[in-house]
């Protein structure tokens, strides 16, 4: 059964765009593989960089998006008030038109000296003159008064409809780059995982990608060794591609995601070849090691030390895997065989997944 969790890149989203900086050599000897340049290193830092550039464009045509719905709502309110200024107006001009009206069938079609000498009071017809006058009058100044609100509303509506559609044109530009991005990475998550299929098949590492790091919560000593997944395969289940039972927690992320360091520690495994493909293992303080593997590019060197949310590689689907994916264990040993369950060993430490 998978079950989803979901973090937004908060930090990630926040900082500069990744850069590719000089990649060094892996110290000679132990797990480091062959030790040379990182030929690798460029499409590993254009990866992170597309990867934070795909989540900024994302967020920007989100934020365009809602703002084009709440202008959009504007627009629909003042259509509406001047839909109701309209039948406001109508109304008056018929209270007008019944005035009119019965000012005739009362004789108001006569001079007024006619009526006077025909009336039966003359002071009651004047009266009513007066205030038939004063009725006319304030109906008069009303649908002027209606008008005029009328023409203040009908601009209005051109204002927020014009504004409207500005940011209409605006969210759909942003989503052609969005998309443009998305295409982008997407080609170059595939040369990344080609390179790392390729070392895995020789079984020597390249060199470790330099990636500029996203600010750091140092009040934290544990956190997830992703930011934003989906929870696959968990510890113990079964499964056709492994020998026993699964020994780690899977979380599904898409290639070249950035995976962090659990906690404080040192780098005491880099390697690439075998069922996990490319792998790290840390040592942390306590006797116990966290495994990363299924690793497209490492960000480390053996015997390096890192601190808790350090960014130490990016994700992949090397060696015996189906999909992207971060293969993540917890052990009380450097070695396969002395895993513990990673999902309440991290809760324990204030770090809930799932």
């Amino acid at each position: 059964m998978r079950s989803l969790r979901r973090r937004p890149l908060i930090a990630a989203v926040l900082c500069c765009a990744l850069a590719a900086l000089a990649a060094g050599p892996s110290p000679d000897g132990g797990d480091g593989g062959d030790g040379g340049d990182d030929a690798g290193g460029g499409v590993g830092t254009e990866v992170a960089r597309l990867y934070q550039d795909a989540a900024v464009a994302t967020q920007r045509y989100e934020q365009g998006r809602r703002e084009a719905d709440a202008q959009r709502v504007r627009a629909v309110r003042a259509e509406g008030l001047l839909d109701g200024q309209r039948r406001r107006l109508g109304a008056l001009h018929e209270d007008l038109g019944r005035i009119a009206r019965a000012q005739y069938r009362t004789g108001g079609g006569l001079p007024m000296a006619a009526r006077l000498l025909m009336a039966d009071s003359p002071d009651q017809l004047m009266r009513g003159q007066h205030v038939l006058a004063t009725a006319q009058s304030a109906v008069g100044r009303a649908i002027d008064r209606s008008r005029r609100a009328e023409a203040r509303l009908v601009a209005d509506e051109a204002r927020t409809a014009s504004a409207w559609q500005a940011l209409e044109k605006r969210t759909a530009e942003l989503a052609v780059l969005k998309k443009s991005i998305e295409a982008k990475l997407e080609d170059a998550r595939s040369r990344l995982q080609g390179q790392a299929d390729a070392s895995v098949a020789a079984g020597s590492c390249r060199g470790a990608v330099r990636l500029e790091q996203p600010p750091l919560d140092g009040t934290r000593a544990w956190v997830a060794p992703v930011e934003s997944y989906q929870l696959s395969a968990g510890f113990g289940s079964d499964g056709s591609h492994w020998a026993h039972r699964h020994t780690g927690q899977d979380f599904a992320v898409p290639i070249g995601t950035p995976v962090r360091a659990a906690g404080a520690g040192r780098v005491v495994r880099v390697s690439c070849g075998g069922a996990f493909g490319i792998e790290i293992v840390l040592q942390h303080p306590g006797g116990y090691y966290t495994q990363y593997a299924h690793l497209a590019a490492v960000a480390v060197d053996p015997g390096q030390q890192v601190l808790a949310g350090q960014w130490i590689g990016q994700s992949g689907t090397s060696g015996n895997s189906t999909g992207p994916h971060l293969h993540f264990e917890v052990r009380i040993t450097p070695d396969m065989g002395s895993a513990l369950d990673p999902v309440p060993w991290l809760a324990e430490r204030g770090v809930p997944v799932g």
